[in-house]
């Protein structure tokens, strides 16, 4: 109730500033039913649940003709995926700098921006905008949904509209921070101390043709965390560097959509678990989903995500040994299999379902958790049916 509160002030007060001609507001509501089974992802104890609700609001206020300032609040409740509340998503002011000549624009977003170097990065806050709820879990993994969706600092776009085709460049550098759920998605639920994301730099490069039927891209991300122990811990001090490689491709057709995702990334921790502790390892997955349009309201979606979270160990019988069983082989990958269906009902309402058949828990829970067997079945499902509305 309280967030319904909130968030009917903060439409009162937009719906007074949008009567000036240099604000514009938008916003949505979303609310459904979800289920995990055999795996606490979502649920515990196979409940059905109505912990899928999304209510967020933004705006845009134009300071000048090249200076603007955009910002989103959201209250997100996604059962055991992410933490529950409200968050500001972004806020920065975005600077348009003057034409650049021979066909460049370009932009720097200063604050906390929105991540552009991923296909879905910049709208996954929005769920009219996701073809699912849950999206490919190999590239934007739960866990990591707020770092993940934008950092705090500066980033750089520059698109060039040729003849034939238009180039997009991205730069960013920045740092988010790390709340309680995911610190203990790095480093399990007995971590008490303090991580932080010391830094994540990214880059991206995106052509398309001038008849924007595709769209191709590679992307890198390097971030470094550390990790400060509490008085009381079972984790001593460390820290953590990850780096990614993606490549992204999009075909857009009259019916039909087909996009896909590879990635490639490597983790180096040290300390952490024992002082002279080293561990390198990398991981591979990706996903590939395509999207066909039955008629002008409603749509269909199949997809399929897969994961391995060391690549010289795809199977994770290694991971069972070296923990003396107390991990499955099968938390070392994940494979899920997508079918979903959008039914447009009417302008601006929308209802959306969707089915998961999921092999392997790499991205479950934390591989640290002391009851990790507990967390989920070798083989489990999960689906979701959400009502949203926006304006």
């Amino acid at each position: 109730m309280k967030v319904l509160v909130c968030f009917s002030l903060l439409i009162s007060s937009f719906t007074a500033l949008s009567a000036q001609s240099d604000f514009s507001w938008h916003g949505y509501v979303s609310q459904g039913l979800t289920q995990s089974r055999d795996s606490s992802f979502i649920t515990d104890n196979n409940a059905v649940t109505a912990e899928l609700t999304e209510i967020g609001i933004n705006g845009l206020y134009r300071l000048s003709e090249n200076l603007s300032i955009a910002g989103q609040i959201n209250y997100l409740d996604g059962g055991n995926r992410f933490e529950q509340g409200t968050r500001l998503d972004y806020l920065f002011v975005d600077w348009k700098i003057p034409d650049l000549g021979a066909g460049w624009q370009a932009h720097i977003h200063a604050g906390r921006f929105k991540n552009r170097h991923w296909l879905y990065s910049v709208t996954r806050d929005v769920p009219q905008t996701r073809y699912t709820a849950v999206l490919p879990q190999s590239v934007y993994f739960d866990g990591f949904r707020d770092v993940a969706l934008g950092s705090n600092g500066v980033l750089t776009s520059f698109t060039h509209f040729g003849e034939n085709n238009i180039w997009e460049i991205n730069w960013s550098y920045g740092r988010s921070h790390i709340n309680d759920a995911q610190r203990n998605f790095l480093l399990g639920e007995e971590a008490n101390g303090k991580a932080k994301q010391d830094f994540v730099h990214q880059a991206s490069v995106f052509w398309q043709p001038s008849s924007m039927a595709w769209k191709v891209g590679v992307s890198w991300l390097n971030s470094d965390f550390s990790y400060t122990p509490a008085a009381q811990d079972n984790r001593l001090a460390g820290n953590a560097n990850i780096e990614r490689f993606m490549l992204s491709a999009q075909y857009f057709a009259e019916q039909w959509e087909f996009s896909m995702e590879l990635l490639s990334e490597t983790q180096h921790s040290k300390g952490l678990f024992a002082p002279d502790f080293d561990q390198k390892r990398r991981g591979q997955g990706g996903f590939v989903q395509l999207r066909y349009l039955f008629n002008s309201e409603l749509s269909g979606l199949v997809g399929y995500d897969t994961y391995d979270n060391d690549r010289n160990d795809r199977d994770g019988k290694l991971l069972e040994q070296s923990t003396g069983g107390a991990v499955p082989a099968y938390f070392g990958y994940q494979d899920t299999t997508t079918i979903g269906l959008r039914w447009d009902i009417a302008p601006k309402w929308r209802l959306q379902g969707e089915y998961h058949w999921v092999e392997g828990a790499t991205r479950v829970v934390s591989l640290l958790n002391l009851n990790v067997a507990e967390q989920a079945d070798k083989n489990w499902d999960m689906w979701s049916l959400q009502l949203m509305y926006w304006w």
